[in-house]
């Protein structure tokens, strides 16, 4: 978190509408709601407009039956974490249900820290509800509010009492500028997102577990990394779900996830492609590679777990490799076949177990987002562009041959050029990735995926 940000927590028992709360002030529907206790299980930051940062977390108190029992444990450290990092905790509690013996329990817990704590009532849908309101003021906080997060109730009081406990932030907040690099991590489950994450961040931030589907929000945390000379290269950090084939996905709550990982990378500057070492290249990161080229993204490809990879033959020796570096070249010559479509992006092999190569991830993000703002002078683009065609002409499609008559870029992060020429449709993906990826390599734009808006000739119409 920057400096001069400060945080409000919201924390309570399970299902009483702490995302839904979150979401109704945040104003975006950003931490994953259902009425199956226990979702949520990261903690959830998003930096409001008034310059605050919003943390959602996992219910307190989750029982083994509502999640894995491996999972509670975790789940109440980052509970915990919260509580550490606020400077004003709201005590979401059921109206409807009324005050419980776990809300007395947190209640206590929260006097005892000493950060200055509201309890907040919510599902107080309508002014009968109000009432019920009274018996809470007995857990001895700074005061008591009442919200219906489902209909949007006091919400605006809530924000207000927010900024008068948390007070004015910097000038840089309340704008929402943080001047940080967006990076996300994603990939299939169980690759080790979140493992990677934390191995970035020198701490358990996030919930490691070798259950698939442990993590469901896109969790963000700020990261400064020191160069050996120079400033401290600043990300925003976002781990995220992973990504089944939508056919597999059954749980209404991984399809909701699935939907956050998607808007992740939509609002990320360079994602980061999480494979795992042992499984190779599989059907789905070749869908989720496409997906992330297809939102103009910067990528790179991490190998992880690849620890396990080296002793697997170390132990056994695969015939045809001579050594280990061998190995590795022929698995990225793979990985470069299988994933053709590449623009060109670096690969990495890491373990986040291990720490290796950890400390390449960051220099390298930081390489690609200052690639997305490359711009190209248009009379050198034609003529690299003329030199291709001339080199490669086109293929005949339909008795047409493609032919390009001038380009022009529009736009960086993404690149994208516009191309005016005689007809978009005779313009093949073969040949296209041929000129993007020529493109790439002659104006050093690794990892950066180059678009085409094709602009085709206008029919003439003769008027009589």
């Amino acid at each position: 978190m920057e400096f001069g940000q400060k945080s409000v927590a919201l924390v309570g028992r399970p299902n009483v509408g702490k995302s839904c709360l979150f979401n109704a002030i945040a104003g975006r529907r950003l931490s994953i709601v259902h009425d199956r206790p226990g979702v949520t299980r990261d903690v959830v930051g998003f930096a409001l407009n008034s310059g605050h940062m919003l943390l959602d977390t996992g219910g307190i108190g989750i029982k083994p039956e509502m999640t894995p029992r491996r999972l509670q444990r975790a789940t109440e450290q980052q509970v915990e974490f919260a509580l550490q990092t606020a400077e004003l905790v709201l005590l979401v509690a059921d109206g409807l249900e009324g005050m419980t013996p776990l809300d007395e329990i947190l209640a206590e817990r929260l006097r005892s820290s000493g950060k200055p704590s509201w309890v907040v009532v919510n599902k107080i849908d309508g002014p009968e509800h109000e009432d019920k309101v009274h018996e809470f003021n007995k857990l001895g906080l700074r005061g008591v509010l009442f919200t219906s997060a489902a209909h949007r109730r006091g919400i605006n009081r809530l924000r207000q009492l927010m900024g008068e406990e948390l007070g004015s932030p910097s000038t840089d907040a309340a704008q929402g500028w943080s001047g940080r690099i967006r990076i996300s991590f994603v990939g299939r489950p169980n690759v080790g997102k979140s493992s990677l994450c934390n191995a970035l961040l020198r701490e358990e931030r996030m919930i490691v577990s070798e259950i698939p589907g442990t993590t469901r929000d896109a969790v963000s945390q700020d990261l400064d990394f020191q160069t050996d000379g120079g400033d401290p290269l600043k990300f925003s950090l976002i781990d995220t779900a992973g990504l089944r084939r939508r056919a597999k996905v059954s749980d209404p709550i991984e399809y909701f996830s699935a939907l956050r990982v998607e808007d992740t990378i939509a609002r990320s500057d360079v994602v980061f492609l999480v494979l795992d070492a042992l499984d190779g290249v599989t059907k789905q990161d070749k869908l989720i590679a496409g997906h992330i080229l297809g939102k103009g993204k910067g990528i790179i490809v991490l190998v992880n777990k690849w620890d396990f990879a080296e002793k697997r033959f170390k132990e056994a020796p695969m015939p045809g490799y001579g050594d280990l570096e061998e190995f590795r070249h022929s698995f990225e010559k793979s990985l470069r076949r299988e994933i053709f479509f590449l623009p060109d992006a670096p690969v990495i092999f890491v373990s986040a177990l291990e720490g290796l190569k950890i400390d390449e991830i960051p220099p390298r993000a930081a390489l690609i987002y200052k690639r997305l703002f490359t711009e190209i002078p248009t009379g050198r683009l034609n003529s690299v562009l003329n030199k291709l065609m001339r080199r490669n002409p086109p293929r005949l499609l339909r008795k047409i041959r493609f032919k390009l008559y001038y380009a022009v870029q529009i736009s960086k992060r993404p690149i994208k050029f516009r191309l005016f020429c005689n007809n978009e449709g005779r313009l093949d993906d073969t040949y296209r990735r041929f000129l993007q990826s020529n493109l790439i390599r002659e104006f050093d734009l690794g990892g950066c995926p180059v678009l085409f808006d094709l602009v085709g000739k206008k029919p003439f119409k003769s008027y009589k």
